[in-house]
């Protein structure tokens, strides 16, 4: 656990050391999230491979930051610098929601930094029209009052039917939940989620070998929308995740290392 200097901002990050293989998995962590988001793949894939997680600037243990809004562009500068310091070579690079876009753009852009793609809960395109008032809406609550009194309403956008009623589950949801709500500032990076542009040009350009994971109960951005970057991008595999909402990793983390480890394997 350390963090590092770049880009006018300090990141946090995690980092297990040497795998097996020699090679590099990096995980890029969606919106309110952290590297927690992803603590079962790499607590499963770490004797395999160097994972190497971060938090995104204003979110998680990173630092704070000053504009309105975070654009993508410029979380997407930071992982590329945090890359291109941290590791020699191509990475096995992981992005979930937000994280998937950061990832997107790194693939298309700067290929010799990406072995393969591996996209999860996420979309190529622009936040939909009909979405941005609600988000943008939680974005001044957690401004004003912080996200503790959106506690549900971020739940059901964030985790699927199965979770959300699996009595047995509640203290694990609870957990999950106060990640989410953990920083006021969190409506600076949420303004770019939504002001983001679409990438659907760019999917073309990617040429790393991609799968790309969705789960059947995601309502953030629904499995038609994975289709689409399927679509999009040469070669690339679909995989869907039974129960599982817009956080497959922590709802259904056997079913999405699996397919992690059998798509790795299968290169």
């Amino acid at each position: 656990m350390a963090t590092i200097e770049l880009n006018g901002t300090r990141l946090y990050y995690e980092d297990t050391g040497p795998g097996s293989t020699g090679e590099t998995m990096a995980f890029s962590h969606g919106l309110l999230w952290s590297t927690e988001l992803f603590a079962p793949q790499i607590a499963a894939l770490r004797g395999r491979y160097r994972c190497i997680a971060w938090d995104h600037r204003g979110q998680g243990r990173s630092a704070a930051d000053h504009r309105h809004s975070i654009g993508i562009e410029l979380v997407a500068q930071d992982a590329t610098l945090l890359l291109e310091q941290l590791v020699d070579g191509p990475v096995h690079l992981a992005g979930l929601s937000m994280g998937g876009f950061v990832a997107m753009r790194i693939a298309a852009r700067r290929p010799e930094l990406v072995r393969s793609l591996l996209l999860m809960e996420t979309s190529a395109e622009p936040e939909p029209i009909a979405n941005a008032p609600k988000y943008r809406l939680l974005a001044a609550v957690s401004r004003w009052v912080g996200m503790r009194i959106v506690a549900d309403r971020v739940a059901a956008i964030m985790f699927g039917k199965t979770l959300l009623s699996d009595a047995a589950r509640r203290a694990e949801l609870a957990g999950y939940v106060a990640i989410l709500t953990r920083r006021r500032d969190i409506w600076r990076a949420t303004h770019g989620v939504i002001d983001r542009a679409g990438v659907e040009n760019e999917l073309g350009r990617i040429t790393a070998p991609t799968l790309v994971v969705v789960g059947d109960e995601d309502v953030a951005t629904v499995p038609a929308k994975a289709a689409r970057i399927v679509a999009g991008i040469a070669g690339a595999r679909l995989v869907t995740i039974a129960g599982a909402g817009h956080s497959s990793t922590v709802e259904q983390p056997a079913a999405v290392t699996a397919a992690l480890a059998s798509f790795l394997a299968s290169l």
